[in-house]
């Protein structure tokens, strides 16, 4: 008992003199936890988490593997995220790295600036693209968090998604390609704030293989970003 009182009184003396208690680090509740520092060589299942977070940081021209092994691309990106949040940019993702990787997610392990929901006003099964209901719900988190990157490098502009994920008849009824990806709910159709051709501009920075905007047939109004298997830019109106 006098041992408690005694840890009670000095608790209290360090709260009058002005003490500052130092909070314990952010986490994810309802999404992923990292439980170890990753740096180039690690390899896991929390290396590819980590990936899909960095994956709008790859660089121009360029996108990262999300395959659960920390190479020198996924430093690269590590370090490009840092910098962009003013963290200490040696490429090892640590505390600091998290938690601020932990601000910017909600629950569900999407970015605070997009949603599921965002990126399917088709059909809120994801069922009925191209590839499975899952996968496209997958491809869809990747996209999110290009787009996150895409609007920190912006200045955290409202950029808005008017067409995300799309299956076979919501394509057919708007018109889409037959080979569209966003069949495959990697694609993402940008208005909002900036202009389109700032968007598809800015894109090439941030892991879209896929670029479409401004001087391409049909897309005048909107900027398209996607991920594919081979390089496709085309936005002649704004030099791309």
């Amino acid at each position: 008992m006098r041992r408690r009182l005694s840890t009670l009184l000095v608790t209290i003396a360090l709260a009058l003199a002005g003490a500052v208690t130092i909070a314990e680090p952010a986490h994810a509740d309802g999404c992923y936890t990292w439980g170890r520092s990753l740096a180039q060589g690690t390899s896991g299942e929390d290396v590819r988490q980590l990936q899909i977070r960095v994956s709008g940081y790859p660089g121009y021209a360029s996108e990262i593997g999300l395959d659960g092994v920390f190479g020198p691309a996924t430093k690269s990106a590590v370090i490009r995220f840092q910098q962009a949040y003013g963290l200490s940019a040696d490429g090892i993702a640590g505390p600091q790295t998290f938690n601020q990787i932990y601000a910017l997610q909600d629950n569900d392990c999407t970015p605070i600036n997009f949603s599921y929901a965002e990126l399917n006003n088709c059909n809120s099964t994801w069922a009925g693209g191209a590839v499975s209901a899952a996968q496209a719900k997958a491809n869809a988190l990747v996209t999110m968090w290009k787009l996150q990157a895409l609007r920190k490098a912006l200045g955290g502009p409202g950029i808005v998604v008017s067409s995300g994920f799309r299956s076979t008849a919501c394509n057919n009824a708007v018109g889409g390609a037959s080979n569209s990806r966003h069949l495959y709910g990697d694609a993402a159709d940008l208005a909002g704030t900036p202009s389109y051709c700032t968007l598809a501009k800015e894109a090439r920075y941030h892991g879209f293989r896929e670029i479409l905007g401004p001087g391409y047939p049909d897309h005048s109004d909107h900027a398209h970003v996607a991920d594919r298997a081979g390089q496709f830019w085309s936005a002649s109106a704004c030099g791309i």
